[in-house]
């Protein structure tokens, strides 16, 4: 089983890096990791993903992957997503993307229902317009950043259960590595944008993963989103608070694997 980072230059016009896993013929699932992390993020879930050929990217202003002034708009990242696909020759995926990025998983079932085969949205939002206590905060941000309020906004989202040391560190660095520009950018795009299903309806087949402490996406949300996918189904931890993908990995990866495996 071969695992290596691949360079893609994409037709959006930037480069990014790609962690490929898995046997080649194995049906492939792109992860699209949240905003301030990379595919970093998605260490502690991949080992559980066997069978799959699974492509981890750092998304546009994250992580190694460019990081320019402008293009961070949902439609942008969406089309930076679609983008990856093409560059990889995949020509669909199931697509799991963890809290924003399955905002912007759902953007690119709008957008590109032919690239995705099935959804798997961990913590993921139903709309973010007026969503962000923080967003005033990160406005004022400038560069360089500085490691304590990196540090410090980790905090926006309360975990349940402890999570490695190594991986909040590695969250850590994630953060530094974006510039200002790109911190504000992504949010501003996310909150600025009309909400995916709002704007067209979603027929993949979609597993929906939320914890129960969340308290940052309500449940009425998860239950409204799941009303507006018509093939989908909504799984609550009750022990998990937002951030999903780093308090339960294992189980998540249990569950995509489980959910996959039943569409055939």
């Amino acid at each position: 089983m071969d695992s290596e980072v691949r360079y893609l230059r994409l037709r959006t016009g930037i480069t990014v890096p790609c962690f490929v896993h898995g046997d080649a013929d194995a049906r492939p699932v792109l992860l699209l990791h949240a905003w301030g992390e990379s595919s970093g993020s998605f260490d502690r879930l991949i080992p559980g993903l066997t069978g799959f050929r699974v492509y981890a990217p750092d998304l546009r202003g994250q992580g190694g992957a460019d990081k320019p002034q402008h293009g961070y708009s949902l439609a942008e990242q969406a089309e930076d997503t679609a983008a990856i696909l093409d560059a990889l020759n995949v020509p669909s995926a199931a697509v799991v993307g963890s809290s924003s990025g399955g905002y912007v998983a759902q953007q690119l079932a709008i957008a590109h229902p032919e690239k995705v085969a099935a959804l798997v949205l961990m913590g993921a939002p139903l709309r973010l317009q007026g969503r962000t206590d923080f967003a005033d905060e990160v406005d004022s941000l400038t560069d360089p950043l500085d490691e304590d309020w990196v540090r410090d906004s980790l905090s926006w989202f309360p975990l349940v259960h402890e999570v490695p040391a190594w991986y909040i560190e590695d969250r850590v660095r994630d953060g530094l590595r974006m510039p200002a520009r790109a911190w504000k950018g992504i949010l501003n795009g996310l909150c600025d944008a009309t909400p995916p299903t709002e704007s067209g309806t979603i027929h993949a087949p979609t597993l929906i993963l939320w914890g129960e402490q969340d308290g940052f996406l309500p449940r009425s949300d998860q239950e409204t989103l799941a009303a507006r996918i018509p093939s989908s189904m909504l799984k609550v931890y009750p022990d998990v608070a937002h951030l999903v993908l780093w308090e339960c990995p294992d189980q998540v990866a249990e569950d995509t694997t489980a959910f996959l495996a039943s569409l055939g």
